[in-house]
């Protein structure tokens, strides 16, 4: 008679036990799995690391040719001519520029090109130092992000900052 030590039944997987599971996604391969496969002889292992590292040694020639391109696009980091809108406290961040909005929270990062954003709003506290401003998608879908101002009269600097920076691109990318 054959007995089994534990439990037969498998774990579970979803939303309801795993808070980052999304669908479609499949999970990384496991450790164990590695730990499983059967060592190769030292002679193989040797000349496989070998050709990786020759190949990689190919590909990093033939991506970085020793004449620069002529037709190569600009750089996307690259200052833009036009205006710029930056905020910042302690914790929060917000950059509004040509490539978008980008907002940082701590160690949370998130960026909308303007053909992702469906609206833009701000609002200010009515006491104290909050400057609020919200992204909104097309999808339904709105991410705000609050700075503390050092000063009160810092909003009607932002405000106007940050009105030229989304007239300068919100505007010309929804046609």
């Amino acid at each position: 008679m054959e007995q089994r030590i534990g439990s037969s039944s498998q774990p579970l997987e979803g939303a309801g036990f795993d808070p980052a599971f999304i669908p479609g996604l499949t999970s990384p391969a496991s450790e164990r799995a590695k730990e499983d496969e059967p060592e190769k002889e030292p002679q193989v292992a040797e000349a496989e690391t070998a050709e990786e590292a020759t190949s990689e040694q190919e590909e990093t020639e033939q991506a970085s040719p020793s004449e620069p391109e002529e037709d190569a696009e600009p750089d996307e980091d690259a200052p833009a001519d036009g205006p710029v809108f930056e905020a910042s406290d302690r914790r929060a961040r917000l950059v509004a520029d040509h490539r978008g909005v980008r907002m940082a929270l701590d160690d949370q990062e998130c960026e909308f090109r303007w053909d992702e954003i469906g609206a833009v709003e701000t609002e200010t506290a009515r006491f104290g130092k909050r400057y609020t401003v919200t992204v909104h998608t097309p999808d339904r879908r709105w991410y705000p992000i609050e700075i503390e101002a050092p000063a009160r009269s810092h909003f009607k600097e932002w405000e106007e900052q940050l009105d030229a920076v989304l007239d300068a691109y919100f505007e010309e990318n929804a046609e």
